[in-house]
């Protein structure tokens, strides 16, 4: 599905947010035979120009990293089948609505003596969001388990150069329309983060999108 432009966010600093928070997402890296793709969470900085990870050594991707290359990151939010029925009018077909942010740069190697750092940063970012929970640690681990696993796996960067959101939710309908299609959401649908999308679609009525 290639959204028509009325689904494009122009708000970049929205986007960023979503990615931020969300920090998972799909990395893509192009090769000659076919696309290489890996899930992992990710560390995004505040103004958007970079997202670090890290990668088992093994992976294909971390493998075709000798040089720097073109990369996404593919960042899902919530989704839903929108059926024709909601609408409550005539003559329209069904749909999908989604948000999903891509951040496209190069993606890079870090030196080796930056990745417990970026795991440290990392799992604090993750940690001080279950407060009152005491936050893990890397220091929590014995030295040689932590250095064995650190072995495992390579830092990486991504050099973002653009970002490009989508933020689809009914908003080419009327804002009755549009609030009708919510409402099918919130019975029950297909999708993942059904609450979150028709809260999101509600939004978008009352022009916040």
């Amino acid at each position: 599905m290639h959204p028509n432009p009325s689904f494009h966010a122009d708000d970049r600093s929205r986007d960023i947010a979503f990615a931020r928070d969300r920090a998972f997402g799909t990395l893509a890296v192009s090769t000659d035979d076919s696309p290489l793709l890996s899930h992992i969470p990710f560390l995004m900085d505040e103004d958007g120009n970079t997202a670090e990870l890290h990668l088992l050594r093994s992976n294909p991707i971390a493998r075709a990293l000798n040089k720097p290359q073109p990369a996404r990151i593919a960042v899902l939010g919530p989704d839903g089948y929108i059926s024709p029925d909601w609408y409550g009018i005539d003559d329209q077909v069904p749909t999908w609505n989604y948000l999903a942010v891509h951040l496209i740069g190069v993606l890079e190697l870090l030196p080796q003596r930056k990745l417990l750092d970026l795991l440290d940063r990392q799992s604090a970012f993750y940690e001080n969001r279950l407060l009152p929970k005491p936050p893990w640690a890397t220091g929590k681990m014995t030295d040689e388990t932590l250095q064995r696993m650190m072995r495992m796996i390579v830092p990486c960067r991504l050099q973002i150069d653009d970002i490009q959101g989508t933020w689809k939710l009914s908003q080419n309908k009327s804002d009755t329309v549009r609030l009708s299609a919510a409402d099918g959401v919130a019975m029950g649908g297909i999708g993942s983060e059904l609450d979150a999308l028709q809260a999101l679609m509600r939004d978008a009525a009352e022009g916040a999108t």
